[in-house]
């Protein structure tokens, strides 16, 4: 299934009061667009990893925040995104009954889906960028790479680095000290 949008615009405060699945929402608002997630296994499998990473990091020590899958973050008054993964450095992490919108995490990770990579790639990191994401993973479950954009001074209104790695590089981030992910491991061989 492709992505999918209604025909109706509708704000954050609209997109928020909808209903919530039991299992979370499957969808993001983007430029006031309603985009449905259909995501893959691959992309399950992919995003299962990660999690299980970063979550045996945060855990193995106290202190180092706290990693969670897709949660509301209203960005503006037409965009809510709920990235794959976010993770929260120690003394930002919300309450878990906090109720929606979250705020912006320190890290936000968005795995490719064919259904809404565009979307990632596109308006969803603009809108992280512009206001103030310091960290952006985005997965490519096509071309088996991730594309790193963070911001080296916190200040600065644009990512001001961003790099690739390809599936024989590791992963590492300065907000995560000792935190390393061998990408090989990540991407399951195309048979």
């Amino acid at each position: 299934m492709a992505a999918m949008s209604v025909a109706e615009r509708m704000t954050a405060e609209e997109f928020l009061a909808l209903p919530v699945p039991e299992l979370g929402r499957p969808w993001n608002l983007v430029d006031g667009e309603v985009v449905v997630n259909d995501p893959t296994a691959l992309h399950g499998d992919v995003l299962e990893i990660l999690l299980f990473a970063l979550g045996s990091w945060t855990r193995a020590t106290p202190g180092r925040g706290k990693v969670t899958l897709s949660r509301d973050l209203r960005i503006d008054g037409r965009n809510v995104f709920v990235p794959d993964l976010l993770w929260y450095r120690d003394g930002r992490v919300p309450a878990s009954h906090d109720p929606p919108p979250y705020p912006l995490p320190d890290i936000a990770a968005e795995v490719g889906s064919p259904s809404t990579w565009r979307h990632d790639r596109g308006a969803k990191r603009s809108g992280y960028e512009r206001h103030g994401l310091p960290e952006l993973w985005l997965l490519d479950t096509v071309a088996d790479r991730v594309r790193v954009l963070r911001r080296f001074h916190p200040e600065r209104p644009r990512f001001d680095v961003e790099f690739d790695l390809g599936s024989e590089e590791t992963l590492t981030s300065p907000l995560l000290p000792g935190f390393e992910l061998p990408l090989a491991g990540v991407f399951p061989e195309r048979r």
